[in-house]
C-alpha cells in the first residue's frame, strides 16, 4: 500500500492535519492510528510504518504526555560556580524551571564532577521509569560525554555542544554573535580590537572564532597578540590584564571585545585606572547582556544572549526526542542581538600603535 502525501507543503507545520486525516489516508481506523503513533502493541509492523510515514509527510506533531514525570539536570562544577558568581546560569535555570512547570515536569538537580558521579546518575535514570531523560548543563568533558552517547533515554546538552554531533544540544549562536559584535566595532572605525577571554570551553572558542571571522572578512590582520587570556571570569583578573598590557605596551588598541560581560566590566576599570576614557579612548563591549550591564558607568554595549530560552528550548528538544518519530541528534543555536549603549563609540582619531614590550607606562 502506498501512502499519498496529505495536503500541505513538506517542511511547514500544518495545524489542520488530524488523526482522522491520517486514518483516512492509510485506510485504517482512528484507534489503529492512535496506537501506531503511541508505539503500542497490536499493530502490524507494515501498518505502523505506513501511519508513521503519513504522519511524517504531513508534519503531524504528536504531543508527548510528560506531566507528572521527571528530568534529571546534571550540573557541572563550572555551572555551579557560575551560578554563585554570575547570573548567566541563574537565568538559564529560570527558563528551564518555568517551562518544566508549564509541562508538569519535575526537575531533579544532580552535581556531576567525575566519571563515577556520571555513571551513578545514568544508573538512576535507567532504573527509574518516571525519569524521561537527562539535561547536562555546561559540560565539555569528552570523557563524561562519551558514556551518555547511546544511552537509551534522551540526553540534551545545555550551553554546550557535542563536537561529534551524537548528542543534541542548545546554545546561543556564539560564533555569529561574536562576529556581529566585532563587526559593530569595526563599523565604528576600530581595527586593533583586543579579544579578552577565558580559554577552555568550546562555546567560548566559538566566540573567538567569530571575532577572527569579522577581522578576516574586513581584510584586517588577525594579530595573535590581540588575544588576551585570563584564568577565570572574575572582573578583577580582566582589570589586571588590561592594566598590565597598557603598562608594558602603551595604548596599542582602540577597542576591547570581552567574551563575557564580567570581563568587560573589568576591562573598563582597567582602562580607566590607566587614565583613559571609555569610550573616548577605548571602546569596550561585552557578551551576555546581564541586567547590571545597563547600570555600569558608562552603560555597557553588549550582545544579548537568550539565556532563559536556552533552558526552555532544551526541555522542548528533550520532549521532542520522546516522539514516536525518529529524530537524529540536533544542535539548536539561538540567535543573539546587539544592545548598543554608551561604552562604544568611534575610534580615536589618533590610531593606536603597538609599542615595544619594554616601553614605559602610559601617562
Amino acid at each position: 500500500m502506498t501512502v499519498k502525501p496529505l495536503p500541505g507543503k513538506r517542511g511547514k507545520k500544518s495545524r489542520k492535519v488530524r488523526l482522522e486525516d491520517i486514518a483516512e489516508r492509510c485506510g485504517v481506523s482512528l484507534s489503529t492510528v492512535s496506537r501506531a503513533l503511541a508505539g503500542e502493541k497490536g499493530v502490524r509492523p507494515e501498518i505502523r510504518q505506513q501511519v508513521l510515514e503519513a504522519a511524517k509527510t504531513a508534519n503531524y506533531v504528536m504531543p508527548t504526555a510528560v506531566a507528572g514525570q521527571k528530568v534529571i539536570l546534571a550540573a557541572s562544577s563550572a555551572a555551579m560556580i557560575d551560578y554563585v558568581r554570575n547570573q548567566f546560569t541563574l537565568y538559564v535555570l529560570d527558563g528551564l524551571k518555568e517551562r518544566a512547570q508549564a509541562l508538569g515536569l519535575e526537575i531533579i538537580t544532580r552535581p556531576i564532577a567525575d566519571k563515577s558521579e556520571e555513571l551513578s546518575l545514568l544508573k538512576e535514570a535507567k532504573d527509574d521509569p518516571e525519569i524521561l531523560g537527562l539535561l547536562f548543563l555546561t559540560v565539555d568533558d569528552e570523557a563524561l560525554l562519551a558514556a551518555t552517547r547511546g544511552f537509551e533515554k534522551p540526553v540534551v546538552l545545555l550551553n554546550g555542544d557535542d563536537p561529534f554531533m551524537r548528542l543534541s544540544s542548545v546554545t546561543p549562536c556564539n560564533r555569529s554573535s561574536a562576529r556581529l559584535a566585532a563587526d559593530h566595532l569595526i563599523g565604528l572605525g576600530h581595527q586593533r580590537i583586543l579579544f579578552l577571554m577565558r580559554p577552555g570551553r568550546r562555546t567560548i572558542e566559538r566566540r573567538f572564532e567569530g571575532w577572527r571571522d569579522a577581522l578576516l572578512h574586513r581584510g584586517i590582520s588577525v594579530d595573535p597578540d590581540l588575544v588576551v587570556p585570563v584564568d577565570d571570569w572574575l572582573p578583577e583578573l580582566a582589570t589586571q590584564a588590561i592594566v598590565s598590557r597598557i603598562g608594558k605596551r602603551g595604548l596599542d588598541f582602540t577597542a576591547v571585545l570581552a567574551a563575557g560581560d564580567s570581563l568587560a566590566v573589568g576591562a573598563m576599570l582597567g582602562v580607566q585606572q590607566m587614565g583613559y576614557g571609555v569610550p573616548r579612548d577605548v571602546s569596550v563591549m561585552g557578551m551576555d547582556d546581564l541586567p547590571q550591564a545597563a547600570f555600569l558607568n558608562p552603560p555597557l554595549t553588549t550582545m544579548h544572549i537568550p539565556m532563559r530560552e536556552i533552558g526552555s528550548s532544551a526541555l522542548d528538544l528533550l520532549r521532542d526526542s520522546l516522539s514516536s518519530l525518529p529524530f537524529p541528534p540536533r544542535r539548536l543555536e539561538l540567535a543573539c542581538h546587539l544592545v548598543e549603549r554608551s561604552s562604544t563609540g568611534p575610534a580615536s582619531r589618533q590610531a593606536a600603535k603597538p609599542r615595544p614590550a619594554d616601553g614605559n607606562k602610559a601617562s
